[in-house]
């Protein structure tokens, strides 16, 4: 639970850390590279209140620390530039107000590359193991646990995040009952655990992990052509507009991890995230 709800006090953190000066025009000195990150999204990101060997500190949040899949994606990107990644911790909505405003060099936070997200940054390649797709997780007991298209939902009370595709896809739903979003996806879960939604939408890739927390909840399974249609091309590292030079350096570690590399950091993370 302390990774689900405990967030839920610090989300909407954000920070006071002024911009550097280095040369090469990171936010961060010479020697490291600032990366915010939710740390609500479970198995990409989370916090934890003790250091192992997998996480690393949230500078903005002492005593706390980041893991998940994001992070180890986002250490490799920083090993492979030659600096030491600094972990920041930035509410989703503040997070491209954050990058150009300077503060942070790059979003490694479950971000997808939608029409809007481009507007405010450049993203790199794809880092996701699997192509995203979307589904709603519902409670076993549901009317709706057995939906297998978008139209079976009509009439259930859906939720999503805020400022996210989680949300704004929720009108693709024939006759929904569009539940005004929250902040995060403990929230969301809060709400749907309670019994006051019907479903919430989530990436497909995470309903393992919430599935093996909460037992009484599943994810639907919507027939080929049934479910969500998405306009992006998936979870990707986000950089200030124009900065082609630093887009480049990441798109260059990217490549060098490996399908299997990812998959393995990928399955650990849904491993460690459940616990």
């Amino acid at each position: 639970m302390k990774k689900f709800l405990g967030v839920l006090t610090a989300v909407t953190l954000l920070f006071a850390a002024g911009c550097g000066s280095a040369s090469d025009g990171l936010a961060g000195d010479d020697d490291t590279v600032r990366i915010g990150c939710e740390f609500a999204y479970v198995p990409y990101n989370w916090e934890e209140d003790g250091a192992t060997e997998y996480n690393a500190p949230i500078e903005n949040h002492e005593g706390f620390y980041g893991d998940g899949y994001d992070v180890q994606i986002a250490r490799l990107v920083a090993e492979a530039m030659g600096k030491e990644p600094v972990f920041v911790k930035v509410s989703f909505d503040g997070l491209m107000q954050a990058l150009n405003n300077g503060q942070i060099d790059m979003v490694v936070s479950g971000m997808l590359d939608s029409p809007e997200h481009r507007q405010a940054a450049d993203f790199s390649d794809t880092y996701a193991v699997t192509r995203t797709e979307y589904t709603v997780l519902v409670n076993k007991d549901s009317a709706y646990a057995g939906a297998t298209s978008l139209e079976e939902l009509g009439g259930a009370s859906i939720l999503g995040q805020r400022g996210t595709r989680l949300d704004t896809v929720i009108d693709q739903i024939p006759g929904v009952n569009h539940v005004s979003p929250v902040d995060t996806i403990p929230a969301m879960l809060d709400r749907l655990l309670k019994g006051t939604v019907d479903g919430i939408v989530i990436n497909r890739e995470t309903v393992t992990v919430y599935t093996s927390q909460y037992e009484e909840l599943t994810g639907l399974t919507f027939d080929e052509g049934k479910g969500f249609e998405l306009d992006f091309s998936g979870i990707c590292v986000g950089v200030r507009k124009g900065d082609t030079e630093l887009l480049e350096k990441v798109n260059a570690a990217l490549a060098e991890i490996s399908e299997a590399d990812r998959t393995a950091l990928f399955d650990a993370a849904i491993e460690r995230g459940g616990e």
